[in-house]
């Protein structure tokens, strides 16, 4: 067995996407005579300030020589998005069965998920390993290649996506797609294919809307309901369809916190703390609530693009307890998802008096209150029942906001109810 692992082809803005590299080169495998097992998408850090806009990282695993897989995978390089000073492709080929990869490798794909590497200290382990390497430019890539080439020891749990390509002429262009097939679609294959669309927001979400070359993806827990919905929507001509195995919607990205403080930027977290004040909206529509426990305080927020899961932050109250998920930047913890442990379900308030309804005033310091009207007292406050909006449980942000590796609910295997966003 040989895996090739390549990774940095695409630009933020001139288009390219390494999945099209690699499902363009596992074609080219087999026009060689081998045999291609599975293409490998690892979704690395989504924080990393040198990330492409998805940050995948790709594999190909392959019966075919590692020299001939090199050779391959060298050439597949021209298809990068070169003219871009920061596109700079790597590919890493180890020869050897993907679960073969030493410890120190599976370490490695790992921490490129939640942690940050130096090219210089992927290009030694790659060498230490024996492994065979090509780049463009400075060879940023190399880093997400031997992740890639990492990856299916590194990690357990994995999804599938479906990709559709468009036709070359068409890249650059606005993407012909028939809306009402895909929710229809949609609707047939849920839960096992998530994240299709956003029916809140009527929002098509498999479509992207970047130059590159994918026509939609289709993202699910079952590889066979994820081809079957790609065949049913109705769109411009497809060029390429492949399967990938992919670690998105599995949480890889976050790492337990002990404390609420120590959080590092471009890192994401999983916290658990005891709400401290009111949410607060501010300009530009995000709320932000803080969260504390006996270490600190983290600011939270819930940015406007995350549309009606705002609602939610803002129905919490100072004293719940929580469990939040999210990626620390600049000092706040942007939320994916929460957890809502404790609710508060009473406050202490001024009693209103038995006799007219009105609410009483202070009688003054240590004295109790008193109503005007009717002169009745009462000792102090009083205690209410207060009407929550929120339930025990986990809710996320919807579809169109979420992470291409944050877990949707509707995946189960969490440790308390589920609110999950469709």
């Amino acid at each position: 067995m040989t895996v090739i692992g390549l990774d940095d082809t695409d630009s933020r803005e001139r288009g390219m996407c390494t999945t099209y590299v690699a499902a363009s080169l596992a074609d080219a495998v087999r026009e060689a005579g081998g045999d291609v097992e599975r293409r490998l998408l690892v979704r690395l850090n989504p924080a990393v300030e040198h990330k492409t806009r998805g940050n995948a990282a790709l594999a190909v695993h392959t019966d075919l020589d590692p020299e001939r897989a090199l050779a391959l995978a060298r050439d597949h390089l021209a298809l990068a998005e070169s003219d871009d000073p920061r596109t700079n492709p790597g590919v890493v080929v180890a020869p050897g069965d993907p679960t073969d990869v030493s410890d120190r490798v599976a370490a490695f794909a790992r921490e490129a998920v939640r942690e940050h590497h130096d090219i210089a200290d992927a290009v030694a382990l790659a060498e230490g390993a024996d492994y065979r390497t090509a780049h463009g430019g400075n060879g940023r890539g190399r880093i997400g290649a031997l992740a890639a080439v990492g990856g299916w020891c590194a990690f357990e749990d994995w999804t599938y996506e479906c990709i559709s390509y468009r036709e070359r002429d068409r890249w650059g262009t606005d993407r012909e797609v028939d809306r009402d097939s895909v929710f229809r679609a949609a609707a047939r294959a849920y839960p096992d294919a998530w994240d299709t669309v956003d029916r809140g927001e009527g929002y098509p979400v498999c479509v992207p809307r970047t130059p590159c070359p994918v026509l939609y993806g289709i993202r699910g827990d079952d590889p066979d309901v994820v081809r079957e919905v790609a065949a049913a929507v109705e769109s411009e001509p497809v060029t390429r369809r492949a399967l990938f195995v992919t670690n998105q919607g599995t949480d890889a990205h976050l790492r337990r916190a002990a404390a609420a403080t120590g959080l590092r930027d471009e890192r994401a977290y999983r916290l658990t703390g005891e709400v401290r004040d009111a949410p607060e909206t501010r300009e530009g529509g995000h709320v932000f609530v803080t969260l504390g426990d006996d270490a600190g305080t983290v600011e939270c927020v819930a940015f406007e693009p995350t549309k009606r899961f705002r609602d939610r932050v803002r129905a919490l109250r100072a004293g719940d307890r929580l469990t939040v998920c999210g990626e620390v930047s600049d000092g706040a913890l942007k939320l994916e998802k929460f957890a809502v442990r404790e609710l508060v379900r009473s406050e202490r308030v001024t009693p209103d008096c038995p006799d007219c309804g009105w609410s009483m005033a202070s009688a003054g310091a240590d004295q109790g209150y008193r109503c005007r009207d009717c002169g009745t007292a009462a000792d102090g406050k009083v205690t209410r029942s207060v009407d929550r909006n929120l339930e025990r449980g986990w809710y996320e942000v919807p579809p169109c906001a979420r992470r291409h590796v944050a877990k949707p609910l509707v995946r189960g295997g969490f440790d308390a109810p589920t609110h999950p966003e469709r």
